[in-house]
């Protein structure tokens, strides 16, 4: 019995992928950071200021105003914690099924994990824990809005210090309110409001969270899967295991749910959606200036097709979270940072050829009109963004 070969995928046919389905071509871009979210399922929100510019790197018209209007009075996003415990900003009505796909058996570890975390450093038993949780709530009801600072003048508990990572040189102190809010806000029943300052700011204050939809987890699983290969496929198991931060099995069972097309990359075997393996069709040539953490680069665990193994270590920290990034063409060639003065400074780490430094320069010119007087500092900082900022 003859086999037939998979269909074979190269890395160039991979990265051409990406200019139309990331929105990263000027050709590609779109009016709204809805359109934007809604592309790319989510954008990565542990650093608050990642939200705007992987927003703005998209639209024809970049806005920050416009994006908080979304995120803060319109509400048709949702910041969330989600994939792999981290914090996302979804359209809203995606939440729900995401949070079924992903955070519920998280939270509840998490208000486990809270509990004896209370329970060893400061004594609290369930009892306690639960009337402080309560107080809380009834606190933010009552504010509509408030900072931890603010719920803690109206719960005395939540001011109590505690350590977290005892024993270890890292370790630090903070209030209980941070592991409550926390825990309240995984489970959806708080939310993370208009922050204090600008929106580079974490300073969040919090609000009452409208009660999240309960869905069953293997639909939304599947569900989730198909919009992944949608936006990143062709991809390994191993890469959507890692993006959503499922077990194997529960990968597994969401790629066969999907009928997902098998086929042959240099990592092995990738998969992509039924009927979704014609080429790409041949795009304009195109640069982008991502920042940390942005969906593109975090979009899978193996990024060997539009990242040199070499530049690794200049381009992420010493935990794997990856800088801001330049790219030409669906690779990335470089790094960049804002310097003091405002100004965009950027390497190359490959010789890229003459046009891709002049649309660099284009998209340098873009990114410091959308900045203006707003200054962004990486929250995880990476040797060469520290070089370039200096």
């Amino acid at each position: 019995m003859t086999t037939t070969p998979l269909r074979r995928i190269t890395p160039a046919e991979r990265r051409a992928r990406l200019g139309r389905r990331h929105l990263l071509g000027g050709f590609a871009r779109v009016g709204t950071s809805g359109e934007v979210v809604e592309a790319l399922i989510g954008l990565h929100a542990t650093d608050p200021a990642t939200v705007f510019l992987s927003a703005a790197a998209r639209m024809a018209a970049p806005d920050a105003a416009a994006v908080e209007h979304a995120l803060y009075e319109e509400r048709t996003l949702a910041r969330i914690r989600c994939m792999r415990r981290t914090m996302f900003v979804l359209p809203s009505g995606l939440a729900p099924l995401v949070h079924a796909a992903t955070a519920e058996g998280a939270a509840a570890k998490n208000r486990a994990h809270a509990m004896r975390h209370l329970q060893e450093t400061c004594g609290w038993d369930a009892r306690r824990y639960t009337a402080a949780e309560q107080a809380t709530l009834a606190a933010l009801i009552k504010r509509g809005q408030a900072s931890a600072t603010e719920l803690a003048v109206d719960v005395p508990e939540l001011r109590q210090q505690i350590a977290t990572s005892p024993g270890k040189p890292y370790e630090s102190r903070q209030r209980v309110s941070a592991p409550i809010l926390g825990v309240l806000a995984a489970e959806g029943r708080i939310r993370r409001a208009r922050p204090r300052g600008s929106w580079t700011s974490g300073q969040f204050r919090w609000a009452p969270a409208d009660p999240l939809p309960e869905l069953p987890a293997g639909p939304a699983r599947t569900e989730l899967a198909r919009r992944y290969l949608a936006t990143f496929g062709p991809a390994t198991a191993d890469d959507l295991k890692w993006w959503t931060g499922w077990t194997k099995t529960d990968t597994r069972k969401a790629l066969a749910a999907v009928g997902a097309q098998p086929v042959e990359l240099d990592e092995g075997t990738g998969y992509l959606l039924p009927g979704d393996d014609a080429p790409p069709a041949e795009a304009e040539p195109w640069a982008a200036l991502l920042p940390g953490l942005d969906p593109t680069p975090m979009g899978w665990r193996h990024r060997d097709f539009s990242l040199d193994s070499d530049h690794k270590a200049a381009l992420f920290d010493r935990n794997g979270n990856i800088g801001p990034t330049v790219w030409w063409n669906g690779a990335i060639i470089g790094g960049w940072a804002q310097r003091r003065d405002g100004r965009i400074a950027w390497e190359p780490l490959t010789d890229p050829g003459r046009a891709a430094r002049t649309a660099v320069e284009t998209e340098i010119a873009r990114l410091t009109a959308f900045l203006g007087t707003t200054r962004v500092t990486p929250q995880y900082r990476t040797p060469l963004e520290r070089k370039l900022a200096s």
